[in-house]
């Protein structure tokens, strides 16, 4: 991974052999044509955004792409998680076929995690795949979901269920879209942040309990100091396992508890960001179950999480068996082994299989319901 900085905008690189790819964070760079024509496979461009984005960036960025020859079209699918499906990325197909877009097409995805998932879906599978440009426009999706090439939709039995791995030419990070993101959202996308500290930077962690307020505040410096380190820190964990074969499972701290409780809870129902919150929280507990983590340091995960206004709670209407029914489709699980992403110490995770019965039973019945 490389870091160099030109004027406004930092950039650093996944490192991926032919398929590297760099990302680009800076306030205003949806504007820059520098960052955004060089990845461009031809002259046919699918904008890819939904309802809500629409109004806000869709004709910047057509601005930006003005005069540089290109055949534009766009796509603007409705809002929310329990648009992720099959039948929304049948809608983007329909529409390249419709422009008859051939295999040198683009695909750019603008807006949050649902639309960059789609979109990389869309483009992993049209005539068996073209490239795409992710422009990602929440907090959640700039530090996590538009970085990695994880692509795909939910199924109602199981989060992500259909997919494939397929990385983008490029990814810009514009901050200056937070603007108009909602505060909850906003809080969602924290909880990625938190958890690239939990799992694998320490004094980024203490760094971030400093500064959780300027973080909501969005102050700039703050702001452009948690995407480029979160994204620093997934580009060397993707760079060294693509396909989640090993160490890239660390990525999904507190996302085997947040699965479930997003898939029963109905997709939309808690931000994919809180059900991680709640997630991180419920690992915290069961590794110090296991004797890891002190009492102390669970309190400092509450905290931090507390601090971001996302929850530390489970659902009031999810039991145990609840849990554990959706928590065994979960894609991390080998040979019917529920493995679980737990914490060692604050900055350093582990991935295990070996969670006693008895232990994950406990914990799921007494944990707090809020």
């Amino acid at each position: 991974m490389s870091s160099v900085s030109s004027l406004s905008v930092e950039s650093l690189s996944v490192s991926l052999g032919e398929r590297s790819y760099p990302i680009h964070v800076g306030a205003g760079v949806l504007a820059s044509r520098e960052h955004l024509l060089p990845y461009l496979a031809g002259r046919q461009v699918m904008i890819v955004t939904n309802e809500v984005i629409a109004p806000h960036y869709l004709a910047a960025l057509k601005q930006t792409l003005a005069g540089a020859d290109l055949e534009i079209r766009e796509v603007i699918l409705p809002d929310g998680e329990a648009t992720k499906t099959l039948a929304s990325v049948e809608r983007i197909w329909d529409a390249l076929l419709a422009a008859g877009f051939n295999r040198r097409c683009t695909l750019i995805a603008l807006g949050g995690g649902v639309i960059g998932d789609m979109a990389g879906y869309a483009a992993a599978s049209y005539q068996r795949g073209v490239a795409f440009i992710q422009i990602p426009t929440t907090l959640l999706a700039q530090v996590d979901s538009s970085v990695g090439g994880k692509t795909g939709v939910n199924h109602p039995r199981g989060k992500n269920m259909i997919g494939a791995f397929w990385q983008p030419r490029a990814v810009i990070v514009d901050t200056d879209t937070l603007r108009t993101l909602p505060a909850r959202e906003l809080s969602a996308g924290l909880a990625e942040v938190i958890k690239y500290g939990l799992i694998w930077d320490l004094s980024f962690l203490e760094w971030l309990e400093e500064n959780l307020a300027a973080l909501r505040a969005l102050d700039e410096a703050a702001i452009r100091h948690a995407i480029r380190r979160s994204c620093e820190i997934k580009a060397e964990v993707v760079a060294e396992d693509e396909t989640e074969q090993g160490v890239r499972a660390l990525l999904n701290l507190g996302h085997t508890f947040g699965h479930a409780i997003e898939a029963h809870q109905g997709y939309g129902n808690w931000l994919h960001g809180e059900a991680v919150g709640a997630g991180m929280m419920m690992a915290a507990r069961l590794s110090a179950d296991r004797g890891w983590l002190s009492e102390a340091d669970v309190e400092r995960v509450a905290a931090i999480l507390i601090a971001a206004d996302l929850p530390v709670t489970a659902p009031a209407n999810m039991q145990a068996g609840d849990f554990l029914s959706r928590m065994r489709l979960d894609k991390k699980n080998l040979d019917s082994r529920l493995r679980l992403i737990l914490l060692e110490a604050l900055g350093r995770a582990v991935i295990r299989d070996d969670t006693e019965a008895e232990l994950l039973q406990r914990l799921l019945e007494r944990f707090p319901r809020g």
